[in-house]
């Protein structure tokens, strides 16, 4: 492999170990996995009657669930530790010479394939259970089910493609430039909430999850940690407006659902920004204590084995709740208890025992089945002055299509969406068709991580 393509995994989907990893990023990363598969699995409650499969939404039925999602929304976890991965990664290989164009293919594609065999696989089930007649309803909220956490890839993925730009700007103006997206995504909720212009709240896709994204480069200068009261004024800063917010504004508690006239997820919202905050000041303040135990090889051996497998057990954590839905529930083997009773709470341990079960081989063969997706090229022909712009298309029509499935699913209206997918499909190839990466020496390879 090459450097770039070395660097490329050192992502969600974790990468090579060198003695100049931050294990604390490390292991942020891994909690924060556990969070949202343990989070999204106590709030998933499946149901079966007269012949029906459906889902119901814990949150729902138990009134003081809500305040749960304060510590279960994570997402802004991954998106501070991206941005520090993201400046360690670009500053690294642009004093090397590597173009914009190299570098952002190379991040991308080492999502994107692995997404690839997820799309893949779940394209292959739906059209199954499509031939065998299950009823287009169940199958449409099976297929919503198990694409609604690719919302995360294509946010993600525009973060990647504006990181030398954005971190152009942190260089310049510092922490001056988180703020100001704070109050211009302050701003889009006024006009989403005032004026009612809900086409402008999609801003905050960018404007929050990109201010998270910025503090990881704080983190990366050390702007954000030079002196210790910094990340404890981040975090006293956010929670002072989180409570603001939730105490006289429209925003609710809830953290993760989109149901509500008011959403803090849907877009995203400066609600979800003030938690963001909190967590990223209190996860910073802590770093120097937790490194302590880090030291241990120990602690750091399990980190370092977990790290690589994230972005697997990102994209297949759901494939168990869909397994035990179809297998254990009409057959009656699972119990169902009204959801939010002491019968239901029991039960959940049951449901986590079996769905960690399923879901550890599962991961196992996926990663297996993955390896040779690391011997697959970064790009793929000679590069030349068309590249950004190729490279712009193709990631474009990616980001649009993982964008539709993440809304629709993979079975809107208990169909294939074979236009979503063939724009996903196309959209990979023109990407990799942008050109190759450079040739990297010895040298090169070893410093990547």
């Amino acid at each position: 492999m090459t450097g770039l393509q070395q660097a490329s995994s050192t992502d969600l989907a974790g990468g090579p170990m060198s003695h100049s990893r931050n294990r604390y990023a490390d292991l942020l990363r891994v909690v924060a996995i556990f969070a949202v598969v343990y989070g999204h699995w106590v709030l998933t409650d499946i149901t079966y009657s007269r012949g029906r499969l459906s889902g119901l939404d814990a949150l729902e039925y138990v009134s003081w669930g809500r305040w749960l999602t304060l510590p279960l929304q994570v997402m802004p976890v991954f998106f501070l530790v991206g941005g520090y991965v993201n400046a360690v990664s670009w500053t690294a290989h642009h004093a090397r010479g590597e173009s914009w164009t190299s570098w952002v293919r190379g991040r991308a594609m080492g999502l994107l394939w692995p997404t690839s065999v997820y799309v893949a696989a779940a394209t292959v089930a739906a059209g199954v259970a499509m031939a065998d007649g299950v009823p287009s309803g169940e199958l449409a909220q099976a297929g919503w089910l198990i694409a609604l956490h690719l919302w995360f890839l294509p946010v993600y993925l525009v973060l990647i493609a504006v990181t030398p730009v954005m971190l152009a700007a942190q260089r310049r103006w510092g922490l001056i430039v988180p703020v100001v997206m704070a109050v211009a995504a302050a701003g889009v909720d006024a006009a989403v909430l005032g004026p009612h212009l809900p086409v402008i709240g999609y801003a905050n896709y960018f404007l929050v999850w990109g201010s998270a994204h910025q503090w990881g480069f704080a983190w990366h200068d050390g702007s954000l940690t030079r002196t210790r009261w910094r990340p404890w004024l981040l975090a006293g800063a956010g929670l002072a407006l989180l409570a603001g917010l939730l105490a006289w504004s429209p925003f609710p508690v809830d953290m993760i659902g989109a149901g509500e006239r008011v959403t803090n997820t849907g877009p995203p919202s400066v609600a979800l920004l003030a938690l963001a905050a909190t967590q990223a000041g209190l996860l910073l303040a802590a770093e120097p204590a937790v490194n302590r135990l880090l030291a241990r090889e120990r602690w750091w051996r399990l980190v370092s084995w977990l790290n690589p497998k994230v972005m697997t057990i990102y994209l297949w954590h759901m494939a168990p709740v869909a397994i035990v839905a179809v297998s254990l529930y009409p057959t009656g083997l699972m119990p169902q208890a009204p959801v939010g009773s002491a019968h239901w709470w029991l039960l959940r341990l049951a449901w986590f025992a079996v769905l960690t079960v399923l879901l550890v081989p599962l991961v196992a063969a996926v990663t297996w089945a993955e390896r040779p997706l690391r011997l697959l090229p970064a790009g793929l022909g000679r590069p030349g002055p068309w590249s950004p712009a190729l490279l712009g298309l193709g990631l474009a029509a990616v980001v649009t299509a993982l964008t539709r499935l993440a809304i629709s699913g993979f079975a809107p209206g208990g169909s294939l969406p074979w236009p979503v997918l063939a724009a996903l499909a196309g959209g990979m190839l023109v990407a990799l068709a942008s050109g190759h990466p450079a040739r990297a020496g010895p040298a090169v390879a070893a410093s990547s991580g």
